[in-house]
């Protein structure tokens, strides 16, 4: 199969709610995280009348990925917990976990993985968005589900060649298929109108150099190298990416903020994985 086109390629991927190989709960749960009148009660509504989306969105709120103090038990109060930005995302990510396990195998537990990650660094920089960073881990690879979805027997080369080239996925990916999984995951996210500090996570999670310094972008650039030096999950990569020295800079984290951060990450995984699967 000869390389798509540029446009081809944006063109597939920003009407992907639309292709038939999508299943009919995920298009539902895409039409209504890119509707222009969504709201928090609208958004609450909907998974309310879906038992099985109830359980597995209060499976996530409940698990180290978010870390509230007590259990929450209903969606009004989970939806209002998270903000509009961050459960819209967490959507997604819940409507693609099928098909993450389709793309990739070990997609899913590495995406929770550096979204668990992501809080543990968030709450040791100090930020206020918590979540959002949460979120942008938890997501942050969508790219690699959309090309899999679209292009699929090409995908699947894409897997193999970075495997036996010993290269980053993101070179096979633009080698095979023409764009990368930053950039296809960056225009789902402006398709579906998600926050810009979201959709600049995406986009720059393997090279924060390439965007003005941000603290979101730089704690999952740090979190998805984290998680794949721990070996939870699988992403793709043979080895795990060098870590920027912008990311460094903005986190501004010592030695023994590291050493505290892999301790945490390690035992939010390990004790509670059940929870989170």
């Amino acid at each position: 199969m000869n390389k798509p086109s540029y446009a081809d390629i944006k063109k597939k991927v920003e009407r992907l709610s639309s292709l038939p190989t999508i299943p009919p709960v995920v298009t539902k749960i895409l039409k209504v995280i890119g509707s222009e009148d969504i709201s928090l009660k609208k958004i609450a509504e909907f998974i309310s009348r879906d038992q099985a989306l109830s359980a597995r969105v209060l499976k996530i709120i409940n698990s180290p990925i978010y870390g509230f103090p007590g259990r929450i038990s209903s969606i009004s109060q989970a939806v209002m917990l998270i903000g509009l930005g961050a459960l819209k995302g967490m959507l997604l990510g819940i409507s693609m976990f099928d098909m993450m396990q389709k793309t990739m195998i070990g997609l899913w537990e590495h995406s929770i993985g550096t979204a668990v990650a992501a809080k543990v660094i968030a709450a040791k920089v100090g930020i206020k968005e918590i979540e959002d960073a949460s979120v942008a881990g938890l997501i942050h690879d969508i790219g690699k589900v959309a090309l899999g979805i679209c292009y699929p027997e090409l995908y699947k080369n894409v897997i193999a060649v970075a495997k036996e080239r010993d290269i980053y996925i993101v070179e096979a990916e633009e080698d095979i298929i023409g764009v990368n999984h930053a950039e296809a995951g960056s225009w789902l996210a402006r398709k579906w109108r998600f926050p810009l500090s979201l959709v600049n996570s995406i986009e720059y999670h393997h090279n924060p150099s390439a965007k003005r310094p941000s603290m979101t972008i730089a704690i999952v650039h740090l979190s998805d190298t984290i998680i794949k030096m721990m070996g939870f999950g699988f992403s793709g990569d043979p080895f795990a990416h060098r870590i920027e020295q912008t990311a460094w800079d903005t986190l501004a984290l010592t030695g023994e903020d590291l050493k505290g951060i892999f301790m945490e990450i390690e035992e939010a995984i390990l004790s509670q994985e059940t929870s989170i699967f």
